[in-house]
C-alpha cells in the first residue's frame, strides 16, 4: 500500500465516523419527540383512555412543532405588542 491509499483510507474512515456521530445526535435529539408520539398512538389504539386527559395536537410539545409556533402563541418576551401583518 503506498502513502496515498493510506491517508484515503483514513479520510474515508474519519468520514464515516463523523457521518455515523452526526446522524446519532440527531436520532437522540428527536428521541423525546418519538417517545410522546408513541405514547399518543398507544393511548388512541387503547380507547383514549389514559391519564390527565392532555390534548396533545394542541400542545407545546406535539411533535412537528415549530419555535415560531410556541412564540406566536405566547406572544413575544419583551411584553411589547406584536406588529399587525397586512395580509
Amino acid at each position: 500500500m503506498k502513502w496515498d491509499d493510506v491517508s484515503l483510507v483514513i479520510l474515508a474512515a474519519f468520514g464515516c465516523v463523523t457521518l455515523l456521530l452526526t446522524q446519532i445526535s440527531e436520532v437522540l435529539s428527536r428521541l423525546p419527540q418519538i417517545i410522546r408520539a408513541w405514547r399518543q398512538v398507544r393511548q388512541e389504539l387503547s380507547g383514549g383512555t389514559g391519564s390527565g386527559g392532555l390534548d396533545h395536537s394542541t400542545s407545546a410539545t406535539s411533535p412537528g412543532t415549530l419555535a415560531a409556533d410556541l412564540s406566536s402563541r405566547e406572544g413575544h418576551a419583551s411584553g411589547e405588542p406584536e406588529a399587525e401583518r397586512d395580509d
